[in-house]
């Protein structure tokens, strides 16, 4: 089972610093701001653990759409399925497809130096479309936790018949921080994120999660234009 990544190991230990540099009145906050952190951590771990895992999440999307993540260990790999497009993640590349045409397009990239936590950059194209990533939402906790005008409220659900821990996030030093909602379930899936991101809102609920994974989830569309942007060695 993977380390939770670097930022987030040191996410308490960044507040303590803080504290102790701002005096006073940071001191006095002391107790809220960690409690926030250890909340964030734990959330954070679940994700980042949840990279280990072979499982496939469905998830409804605003407008009744649908959307997957899937994920296997045996070979390593991932797809995130999403409307107009599909993106995989494997040791050979990363794949980022427009289906949404009547030829698919896909392009293919170099893989990530760590297969389980690629770069939130390569999720730009599902974030557009409505499926927001456990590493976009990481990165949306992480930052709220290190802010000390946030406000964060927990709760705990049920979806899609497992148990999840919520958070609300809202407020904040910085006027366009957004104000959303997002749920972990105790395996690590994102179970719910609602919100406003680049402007745009976002709704989405796990529907369906099961530990046995389709093959076919990994493969290119059918007839696809593939653009090969590899560096090739030798």
């Amino acid at each position: 089972m993977p380390a939770v990544s670097t930022p987030l190991r040191v996410l308490t230990g960044s507040i303590l610093a803080v504290l102790l540099l701002s005096g006073c009145q940071a001191i006095e906050d002391g107790s809220r701001v960690i409690g926030r952190a250890d909340l964030i951590n734990d959330l954070a771990a679940r994700l980042d653990n949840a990279g280990e895992l072979t499982y496939a999440a469905d998830y409804q999307l605003t407008g009744g759409e649908s959307a997957s993540i899937v994920q296997t260990q045996k070979p390593p790999r991932a797809a995130y399925i999403y409307p107009g497009g599909k993106l995989t993640v494997s040791a050979e590349a990363t794949t980022d497809c427009e289906i949404g045409s009547a030829k698919p397009t896909c392009v293919l990239q170099p893989p990530p130096t760590q297969l389980n936590k690629p770069s939130v950059t390569v999720f730009a194209s599902a974030k557009q479309h409505g499926l927001v990533t456990p590493p976009v939402v990481v990165g949306l906790l992480t930052t709220a936790a290190l802010d000390p005008n946030v406000v964060i409220e927990q709760t705990d659900t049920t979806i899609a018949g497992r148990h999840a821990t919520c958070v609300r996030v809202e407020g904040g030093t910085d006027p366009g921080a957004p104000t959303f909602d997002a749920c972990v379930t105790t395996e690590g899936a994102l179970g719910r994120f609602t919100g406003t991101l680049d402007g745009r809102q976002v709704d989405m609920a796990l529907s369906r999660y099961r530990t046995e994974v389709d093959a076919g989830a990994f493969t290119l569309p059918a007839g696809a234009g593939i653009v090969d942007r590899r560096t090739t060695k030798g």
